[in-house]
């Protein structure tokens, strides 16, 4: 028994090898992509700026900057807060950037497992 392909269907091989490169073209990008994001870094900074966090795309903290005035040995659970704030806020701040810049190359098309 043969199926009848509709008019202007045929060509499934052709189409098929056109997608395959375009979702290889598409994976290579991503991975340039991704490096290019891993090597980037973000200066973060929280509580009107005595608190700085350098971050890099990978979301490994490079270094954090405080200033002496937010240092108070009876308060220290106020710069706790701040350093967490900028902490998050610094991954914040990449995920974002990483998801934005991936988008512009899937078209916002959901890939599982990409982050």
């Amino acid at each position: 028994m043969r199926a009848n392909i509709p008019k202007g269907m045929g060509g499934g091989a052709q189409n098929m090898n056109a997608m395959i490169r375009q979702a290889q073209k598409m994976q290579e990008d991503m991975a340039a992509l991704q490096e290019d994001l891993d090597a980037r870094e973000y200066d973060v900074s929280a509580g009107g700026g005595v608190v700085g966090v350098k971050i890099n795309g990978k979301k490994e903290i490079l270094s954090i900057d405080i200033k002496p005035e937010i240092v108070d040995p009876d308060d220290i659970e106020t710069l706790s807060d701040i350093l967490v704030a900028a902490v998050n806020e610094a991954i914040k701040r990449v995920e974002d950037t990483n998801n934005a810049e991936m988008a512009k190359i899937t078209g916002n098309i959901g890939i599982p497992g990409m982050f």
